[in-house]
């Protein structure tokens, strides 16, 4: 398998650090609003990433947190008249539902920023003890300086950052570079340290995290392509300046998705909410349409198309189950034999182990259903029609496109039965009434 490495700028062969075992850690949510669809980018994909890992035989330690500590949170719970611990459960209550929406898995480690505070105090104190940071006043920052290849993961070069506008002027620094570990402050909620009373600065928490979770070298870091830098950035530092290592052996960070060609952003304006969709699973196959480290947009008249490639695939499965289950035919231990059905699963995986192309592994679905859609048109072979819905399940499993197959019961069957008459009849207002019954149960 093989995974585009940030952190080298290419192309490599995956190897865990242990055999048949993968750490995983990426960036979660800052909980102050509720997720828009290119939040859901990065989260969509590595639910897949894990998914297809585990197809393989591996098992995955997936761990994602949630910031419940932010200036954004404080003005939120200002606004609202709420303690910030209210209003960052309230949004990771609905962000945890919005996932459950998108068929993404959620038993994984959800470490919080509140409930690491001691770790993450420890954590900075070994920096200050180790010469890699500085207290100045209660507020403490790291020195990039000290660390050789700063800006690897970015491509960036620290004389080209001094000297950037994204750098801001602070006197309390010894170099413009140097970011902030703690933060003393009194403003909303703080935490009592041997520095101060405040909170800890955000690129010191993931990394702490990390450490105290995992306590070694993780095999894959994820994020949103804008967390490079400096975020992603500025954790390497930190790991490199208490532990020699990049933190992770394998950096991976997904495309940007915009809103009618602009940034999608909430201080914009122009965001689009999951909740607000209505139609979660073509969402899923629209942020997967498109190969994760590319750019993908979205606009009203792109994703219709996409609800109905969704629409054609949720189809063709169910009345591919429908035709087994009418006659007691479907076999779920059926072993795939088909040389047509076993390339179309090898092509898949192809895509799959090639730095995880979900463009391709649809590709490859979509060829499975037109196969799917002759069959279903030809003379009947139980045994071949069982194996290509275990092969189209196998597919839509990984890319975690959920699809409900029913066993129709015995009133299922007679409702079944009286639509096919009044269809026959040319009873179109009731054959209407029974199809959408048929289609509320989930049989259609």
């Amino acid at each position: 398998m093989k995974i585009f490495n940030s952190y080298t700028n290419q192309i490599e062969e995956f190897i865990s650090i242990h055999p048949r075992k993968v750490n995983m850690y990426v960036c979660g949510p800052t909980v102050y609003n509720y997720i828009h669809i290119g939040n859901a980018r990065p989260v969509v994909f590595f639910d897949t990433v894990r998914r297809y890992l585990e197809s393989l035989g591996y098992d995955v330690k997936f761990v994602s947190n949630f910031t419940d500590v932010d200036d954004k949170i404080i003005q939120k719970a200002i606004e609202e008249n709420e303690t910030e611990l209210v209003i960052s459960q309230k949004y990771i209550n609905a962000f945890l539902d919005d996932l459950n929406a998108l068929n993404c898995n959620t038993d994984y480690l959800q470490p919080k920023v509140t409930e690491y505070m001691k770790q993450i105090i420890e954590f900075i104190e070994d920096l200050i003890k180790n010469d890699f940071a500085y207290d100045v006043d209660g507020d403490v920052y790291f020195r990039v300086d000290k660390i050789k290849d700063y800006g690897k993961l970015s491509n960036r070069n620290i004389d080209d950052l001094i000297s950037g506008s994204r750098v801001d002027i602070n006197p309390k620094k010894e170099s413009p570079l140097d970011f902030t570990l703690w933060k003393k402050t009194e403003v909303g909620i703080n935490f009592d340290s041997p520095f101060s009373n405040g909170r800890p600065g955000w690129h010191t928490e993931c990394v702490s995290m990390i450490d105290n979770i995992f306590h070694e070298q993780i095999d894959i870091h994820g994020g949103g392509m804008d967390l490079q830098f400096p975020h992603h950035e500025n954790e390497i530092a930190q790991s490199k300046a208490l532990h020699n290592h990049s933190l992770a052996r394998y950096w991976m960070h997904n495309g940007r998705l915009s809103f009618k060609d602009e940034k999608m952003s909430k201080s914009l304006g122009n965001v689009v909410f999951v909740k607000d969709i209505t139609d979660k699973m073509p969402l899923r196959y629209f942020l997967l349409s498109t190969h994760y480290r590319s750019p993908l947009n979205y606009d009203e008249e792109s994703f219709s198309m996409y609800v109905k490639e969704w629409q054609k695939l949720e189809m063709a499965v169910k009345s591919l189950f429908l035709k087994l289950d009418l006659e007691k035919q479907y076999n779920d231990l059926i072993e795939i034999a088909s040389p047509e059905i076993l390339k179309e699963i090898d092509n898949f995986n192809l895509a799959m182990s090639d730095d995880f192309n979900t463009a391709n592994a649809i590709t490859s679905i979509q060829s499975l259903i037109k196969t799917i859609n002759q069959s279903l048109r030809q003379k009947t072979n139980y045994n071949h029609l069982n194996q290509q819905l275990k092969a189209i399940m196998y597919m839509a499993n990984i890319l975690g496109l959920k699809i409900q197959l029913i066993p129709m019961n015995s009133e299922d069957r007679n409702l079944y039965e009286q639509w096919q008459s009044a269809r026959s009849s040319k009873n179109f207002s009731l054959a209407d009434e029974l199809r959408l019954k048929l289609s509320q149960r989930g049989i259609i």
